[in-house]
């Protein structure tokens, strides 16, 4: 077994997206290649209804997949076909866009005011990016959660981890989503295959992401990039760490614990050429996408 190193550490940023809506992108539009087979993550998370309500209006996406996963609030959603649905606290959606699509997103806050949820989106290798669109819609009350007796708590959102497998399937990224959190000081050690590119992203609590040990298991402070030691305490105020290569990630919570998202896939390794919400292998591809939106051919039309 090998420790995972840790690649890089970021903070997400605050950006708008939609009509108005605040929210925080701890990666994307940047270098594709760095995730892939992830494209993009933001965690929006907001106390006032004016940060959110104006939500996503109407808008295409074509050779991707969108994964929402909401923990406090509700989104409305409908789309071109003549879906329509709520997401609800714990509620899972795996939208598979493939040839097109055009949806709308609309947060609604709890009872306080309150939102909060992510969404990831998966590339979608070559040969599916003109598949047919597919929803997984998903009830929180249908995804697994196991439990160590440390008192390790994990949802098994998508992907299969400690005898229990996630209710999303059939995902080209073979991915695995997991929830976790881990009590206060507990040291906890979740594997990972090695052939997966893997992020984790903290977002309550605070922990210790160890990258290595020597022979006796005591913690080696060598550097990363020639800046960062392999050591790093993590605060829950949305914080990404990027994995290398490697079967195990190993970490100590601190002393109010830690709630993660880790999240890994199997590499595309194909080209990209990506203009919004659009995602293709080539630009003549991309420039037949935005052809077809203008001309109204993007959609095909629903039996």
């Amino acid at each position: 077994m090998s420790l995972r190193p840790t690649l890089e550490t970021r903070q997400a940023t605050p950006t708008m997206e939609g009509a108005g809506v605040k929210l925080h992108r701890a990666f994307g539009f940047k270098d594709p290649s760095e995730m892939d087979p992830f494209l993009l993550f933001d965690d929006f998370r907001n106390e006032l209804p004016a940060d959110f309500e104006l939500g996503f209006p109407w808008h295409p996406h074509r050779g991707i997949e969108t994964i929402t996963y909401v923990l406090s609030g509700s989104v409305e959603h409908g789309d071109s076909l003549g879906n329509t649905g709520t997401l609800s606290a714990g509620d899972v959606q795996w939208m598979t866009a493939g040839r097109g699509i055009m949806h709308q997103e609309m947060p609604q806050g709890n009872g306080d005011g309150q939102m909060h949820g992510f969404q990831l989106w998966g590339n979608l290798p070559g040969s599916l990016k003109m598949t047919d669109p597919r929803y997984q819609d998903v009830s929180g009350v249908e995804i697994p959660e196991v439990f160590d007796d440390d008192g390790t708590r994990v949802k098994v959102i998508v992907g299969k981890f400690w005898g229990k497998r996630g209710p999303v399937d059939g995902i080209a990224a073979d991915p695995q989503y997991l929830d976790i959190y881990v009590p206060p000081g507990i040291q906890k050690t979740f594997r990972i295959d090695t052939y997966r590119r893997a992020f984790a992203y903290v977002f309550d609590g605070r922990a210790t992401f160890v990258d290595a040990s020597g022979p006796s298991g005591v913690l080696l402070e060598k550097e990363v990039a020639g800046r960062e030691v392999n050591i790093r305490d993590m605060s829950g105020n949305r914080t990404l760490i990027r994995f290398g290569t490697g079967d195990e990630v190993t970490l100590q919570a601190g002393p109010e614990g830690v709630r993660f998202l880790l999240i890994s896939g199997a590499p595309i390794e194909e080209p990209v050429a990506w203009h919004g919400p659009i995602v293709m292998n080539t630009q003549e591809e991309l420039m037949q996408a935005f052809t077809e939106l203008q001309n109204g051919t993007f959609i095909k039309p629903a039996h």
